[in-house]
């Protein structure tokens, strides 16, 4: 199962990235994908409830790829980070499928209580480089947020957010995204 999701990871990221060159070279060098593999890891030790080897796991991985995913994160499938330097993932973020992150991106908490604090990513969604996700919000299916936009609130499914503080808009479709045709299913069949 491991060697099939690793594979899985490999074939998103060579359509995420059109520097990509090939499957070992990937394996070896995307920090991205060291990070979520290394995150994977962890979450299974810290569901196991061995809490200590799985924060001491996710820093190890830090260390190495300048990116932090908290192991209590619930992260989904084909999750690819582009660059990765300075990402943080908070302990209580859900990140959906097929969600890709640029260098930069901090999914954080906002207020020091128990419970959710960190925002939900819905499936599909993309977050450019710098921007800041705070707070227990919901970030719909197939949204967009532009590089540094601070986003505070809610956003609707299919939104464009942009600014400080972000403001949600509908998408107009017109938007380039890199690798956007990751979104149709029958590529992963």
């Amino acid at each position: 199962m491991a060697i099939l999701r690793a594979r899985e990871d490999i074939r998103n990221a060579r359509r995420h990235d059109p520097a990509a060159r090939g499957d070992v070279e990937m394996a070896l060098v995307y920090s991205g994908l060291h990070a979520v593999w290394a995150y994977r890891v962890a979450h299974r030790l810290w569901r196991a409830g061995f809490r200590t080897p799985a924060r001491i796991l996710s820093q190890f991985a830090r260390f190495l790829t300048g990116i932090e995913i908290h192991p209590g994160a619930r992260i989904g499938r084909r999750f690819f980070i582009d660059h990765g330097m300075g990402v943080v993932i908070g302990e209580t973020t859900w990140v959906g499928d097929d969600v890709m992150l640029y260098h930069g991106v901090t999914l954080g908490g906002r207020g020091s209580g128990h419970g959710k604090r960190h925002p939900t990513i819905e499936d599909g969604v993309v977050v450019g480089a710098g921007a800041k996700v705070l707070g227990a919000i919901t970030i719909g299916a197939h949204s967009v947020i532009g590089a540094n936009a601070v986003v505070t609130r809610d956003a609707p499914p299919e939104s464009l957010l942009v600014g400080v503080p972000a403001r949600a808009r509908p998408r107009s479709g017109h938007e380039l995204i890199a690798g956007e045709d990751w979104l149709d299913p029958a590529i992963y069949i």
